[in-house]
């Protein structure tokens, strides 16, 4: 299939393309090296991709209507996976109308033109952060009810409002994957996993926010998985949960950190405005429909973590 990857040099984004071009489809890359974080890590992420082999790269902004345009124009896409956004909750309480452009003005640019150009599939990645505060259950893709506690996750909802309502105008076929906490190899360096991993690799301490917190952390390859499988489904308009399907407390978390580093030094801070308890995915829907079955658990996955943080600064 050609394949148009939003986003594609980024930490979800460069995984995403490294299967898609081992089964042999035609990618197309947009990215903009936003610099949320370093432009030069994506840059490094997309020489990882070039070594699975090739791909089509186009450096551009999709806010820009002309741009996006074009690039839509350009090739006639099978299907567009859009994991271009704006991450991280912290931020967006400081910033929250960059949100509104990057993740919802930025997503009804890449909708209506891929609804124009005759797109067949359009896959969206949303957010564990859309069922808000909703301690201590599994959640279902039907749990979502706007009742956010996030900029960032008022952004992912409202982007998935306008997902259906392009799909209606448009009638492709839409998947929107709502991905719970992702972590692994080239993983974002604010998010806890990689930001733990790369500071007790040194000797520093790590913050703790706030108490009794958990999440569904899921490794990058299980997550790769469910969007692979998403493409080989046929529906009109679904949404699925991709987690592991089981919830991590802090305390467990850093039981499994001790275990590489033994003397770890903690720092206790306040909790931080926008943060959920808990994320739990109820992922019965994907296994179903999908085939999907997360297979890395959390110890395989920090330990995978740590051997890979060892190697690069090694």
């Amino acid at each position: 299939m050609r394949i148009l990857v939003t986003g594609g040099a980024g930490f979800i984004g460069s995984h995403v393309c490294s299967r898609l071009i081992k089964e042999n489809h035609d990618i197309t890359i947009v990215d903009n090296f936003d610099p949320y974080y370093d432009p030069d890590r994506k840059k490094q992420q997309l020489e990882q991709v070039k070594m699975i082999g090739d791909f089509h790269f186009v450096h551009a902004d999709l806010m820009d209507k002309q741009e996006c345009r074009k690039i839509f124009q350009a090739k006639q896409f099978d299907v567009v996976i859009h994991l271009a956004a704006l991450p991280g909750v912290a931020y967006s309480v400081k910033e929250p109308l960059a949100y509104v452009q990057y993740d919802i003005e930025m997503t009804i640019n890449v909708l209506r033109y891929a609804g124009e150009t005759g797109v067949s599939h359009v896959v969206f990645s949303s957010s564990s952060s859309v069922y808000g505060n909703k301690a201590d259950k599994p959640l279902s893709e039907g749990m979502a009810d706007g009742k956010v506690v996030s900029p960032y996750a008022a952004s992912k909802y409202g982007a998935e409002s306008f997902c259906h309502s392009f799909q209606h105008l448009y009638g492709f076929q839409l998947s929107i994957l709502r991905f719970f906490t992702v972590y692994g190899p080239w993983a974002r360096p604010d998010m806890a996993i990689p930001k733990f991993t790369e500071r007790l690799s040194k000797g520093l301490p790590i913050e703790i926010y706030g108490s009794g917190t958990s999440r569904d952390y899921t490794y990058i390859d299980d997550i790769v998985d469910g969007v692979s499988a998403v493409l080989e489904t046929r529906h009109e308009n679904e949404t699925f949960n991709i987690g592991y399907g089981d919830p991590i407390s802090m305390e467990r978390l850093l039981d499994n950190f001790r275990k590489f580093y033994p003397t770890m030094e903690i720092i206790q801070k306040p909790w931080r405005m926008g943060d959920v308890v808990t994320t739990w995915a109820d992922i019965a829907k994907a296994e179903a429909q999908l085939g999907y079955k997360p297979k890395i658990s959390i110890g395989e996955g920090i330990e995978k973590m740590v051997r890979w943080t060892d190697s690069c600064s090694g």
